[in-house]
């Protein structure tokens, strides 16, 4: 990055934005909506680096919009936003300082950062139907528990319960239409011949894939939020966590493969060794659903059929 090249920060609201220039330190605010956004990018020279953060889906249009004029688009992590407030003392946390914020760090972190793009349209309309039937399902189980202690109140429930099943095989249905539409009918099959993986978890290790060209199994691994991180220093040896980045919906569903594939004759020795060590079950099935992860990742890559006996478990 040329001292010339023009950084901006963006913090994202629902219905604002709070922009920063790097150089000049100025925030000012603009809505959050189309026209306005357009007509403020017409004002950008070309080739800007901007910084945004992900907030769900409320950055969407903007990033878009600007990738489409040319510019170079960042989506910041929160999480690592906050480290980064907290490596160089900040103190305050509202728009404006957020602004300043992502302007500051994509100043002097930009090298070490790649620049977003837009996911592509099988990507956006896997990512939706799984997340309404993840949605679907959530408000379906916390119906059953609410209504469970009221007998006439749970047989009233029933055809509720019935329609949500209904809807939840349509979801299904349109998932393997999604697929086979994206041309990844093929690809989704050599998954779900890995024990324990399933149409959604073939769909969801799809929909990983396609967001980005991987160097290898362990950036896979990162994207999905299935990496440790590690607190060590001297003879302090801190708890290790799950980074927890990218699609929670994608790690629930590769949980529930590693819970399946835990029964099955090829993994429940393994699962069980890992017991008989002291891991807890909720690591051990971590442990499990990052191996599958990680064979799913390589029959994708490589284009291979599952071959049990040459994946050996270890």
């Amino acid at each position: 990055m040329t001292s010339q090249t023009p950084v901006i920060g963006i913090d994202v609201a629902k219905e604002s934005l709070s922009l920063c220039h790097a150089q000049s330190g100025e925030v000012f605010e603009l809505p959050n909506d189309s026209r306005s956004i357009k007509a403020w990018l017409k004002t950008l020279p070309a080739n800007c680096a901007i910084a945004i953060e992900a907030t769900g889906i409320y950055h969407m249009d903007v990033a878009t919009l600007a990738h489409a004029r040319g510019h170079r688009i960042y989506v910041i992590n929160g999480f690592r936003l906050s480290n980064y407030r907290k490596g160089i003392g900040g103190r305050n946390k509202d728009d404006r300082s957020d602004a300043q914020l992502l302007a500051r760090y994509l100043a002097h972190e930009q090298a070490q950062l790649e620049p977003w793009q837009p996911p592509s349209k099988a990507y956006c309309r896997l990512q939706t139907l799984l997340h309404r039937r993840a949605a679907l399902v959530r408000s379906a189980t916390s119906l059953r528990q609410s209504f469970s202690q009221d007998r006439q109140l749970t047989r009233a429930l029933q055809p509720v319960l019935k329609r949500m099943a209904a809807l939840e095989q349509r979801l299904e249905k349109d998932i393997r239409e999604a697929l086979r539409e994206a041309g990844l009918m093929e690809q989704s099959k050599r998954c779900q011949a890995i024990e324990g993986i399933g149409l959604l978890t073939a769909a969801a290790l799809n929909l990983a894939f396609l967001r980005g060209h991987f160097r290898n199994s362990d950036a896979f691994i990162a994207f999905l939020g299935l990496d440790v991180r590690l607190k060590e220093s001297g003879r302090y040896c801190g708890r290790r966590k799950l980074t927890k980045q990218g699609d929670p919906e994608i790690r629930r569903l590769l949980h529930n493969a590693a819970m399946a594939a835990a029964r099955t004759q090829r993994w429940k020795s393994l699962y069980q060794g890992y017991l008989m060590r002291g891991l807890k079950k909720t690591e051990a099935l971590t442990i499990l659903a990052r191996k599958l992860a990680r064979i799913a990742f390589a029959l994708m890559q490589t284009q291979t059929a599952y071959h049990p006996q040459e994946a050996k478990p270890h």
